[in-house]
């Protein structure tokens, strides 16, 4: 009789190898999430500074990205196309440079696109479950549309006297949080294979 491996035991098989090759790197882990929870503590005590170069970030990548389509327009035959990507193309690298050469300015527009996107989505999931409200355990999409609305209407109402530190609190959160998520990683690798060095 043919003898068939079950597919669960090869999926357990791949997870553990997985797991020991990640094991073998637990200290880069723990490196990496140290110096991104440091990072997140040095934007938090310079807080405006972090909202600045959140700004010039983004304002990099919008600039970058309006040089791609305005290079993506001049391949593309047909009119319609063309004007169609050389003008989102040209918005975008206008919006990034803009962002770059007057951050404050950037500031502002980035944190009221915010509290736009908070509100709107936290208001197309309180919909959706009011529509759903019936159903079981979508209570907590409402719950979370509605702590998303209010969000946006905070960040909204605190316009724009809050912009010039709400994208570098934003900033902090992030770093800190993915630092301490691959801090605890490291050592969660390193407590499951204690022969592994860095």
């Amino acid at each position: 009789m043919a003898n068939y491996d079950h597919p669960a035991t090869h999926h357990h098989d791949s997870l553990a190898a997985l797991l020991a090759r990640l094991g073998t790197q637990w200290g880069w882990f723990a490196v990496l999430g140290g110096v991104l929870l440091a990072l997140g503590l040095i934007a938090a005590v310079h807080i405006v500074v972090a909202t600045l170069v959140s700004v010039f970030y983004v304002g990099i990548v919008m600039m970058a990205g309006g040089i791609f389509q305005l290079m993506h327009a001049w391949r593309i035959k047909a009119w319609s196309s063309f004007v169609f990507w050389s003008m989102g193309g040209l918005l975008y690298a206008g919006a990034g440079i803009l962002a770059i050469i007057n951050p404050l300015a950037g500031a502002r527009i980035l944190t009221l696109l915010l509290g736009a996107v908070l509100t709107g989505a936290g208001a197309v999931r309180f919909w959706i479950w009011f529509r759903n409200r019936r159903h079981h355990q979508w209570q907590w999409l409402g719950l979370s549309g509605a702590i998303t609305f209010c969000a946006g209407l905070i960040v909204t109402a605190g316009w724009p006297g809050n912009s010039i530190w709400m994208l570098g609190l934003l900033l902090v959160f992030d770093l800190c949080i993915q630092g301490g998520s691959l801090l605890l990683l490291g050592f969660a690798l390193r407590r499951r294979h204690p022969q592994n060095t860095v």
